[in-house]
């Protein structure tokens, strides 16, 4: 187990360097620290008992660090996984990391709602990314199902944005 003196020693060398994720295992436990974006996350998880998330603030780091900790799961599930409730539906994601809008400008109308019929070409939504306004399409012909995502979110790429029921 890392002690928590460890812990910010190591995030303190990996915020003074280029270091951009550090992993290191350790009698059961693994530490990972990456640093997305300039802000730093350290994940500890641990075979036996297990604390629930804890936030520490370490001295010498320029932002907040949040510690996870979670139990290790074995390899073979113990119970059968339950079924996805979006299989069958088609995710809308995000090309780039940027920020989500629903409408066009603010106070305007969404885009689309839940509910909605859309067609390949029907613009869903906006993602901005330095300074540019990205119009994303549905990609598919079928009807809003869900929206995940609020307006003026950061999104990251590959995230899912909306779910459709194609026809």
């Amino acid at each position: 187990m890392f002690k928590l003196s460890e812990i910010k020693e190591l995030i303190k060398l990996v915020d003074t360097t280029t270091v951009q994720e550090l992993e290191i295992e350790n009698e059961g436990s693994r530490l990972l620290i990456r640093k997305p974006n300039k802000t730093e996350s350290v994940v500890v998880t641990h075979a036996p008992a297990v604390q629930p998330n804890t936030y520490i603030t370490a001295p010498a780091v320029s932002a907040p660090v949040q510690v996870h900790t979670a139990a290790v799961q074995d390899a073979a599930p113990s119970a059968p996984a339950a079924a996805d409730p979006t299989a069958g539906l088609h995710k809308i994601t995000s090309p780039m990391v940027g920020t989500f809008y629903a409408a066009s400008a603010p106070g305007a109308a969404p885009y689309v709602s839940i509910g909605d019929r859309v067609s390949e070409k029907t613009t869903v939504c906006i993602v901005e990314a330095m300074k540019l306004m990205n119009p994303i399409e549905a990609e598919v012909k079928g009807e809003i199902v869900d929206i995940l995502v609020e307006n003026g979110q950061l999104v990251e790429y590959g995230q899912t944005l909306f779910l459709v029921k194609p026809e």
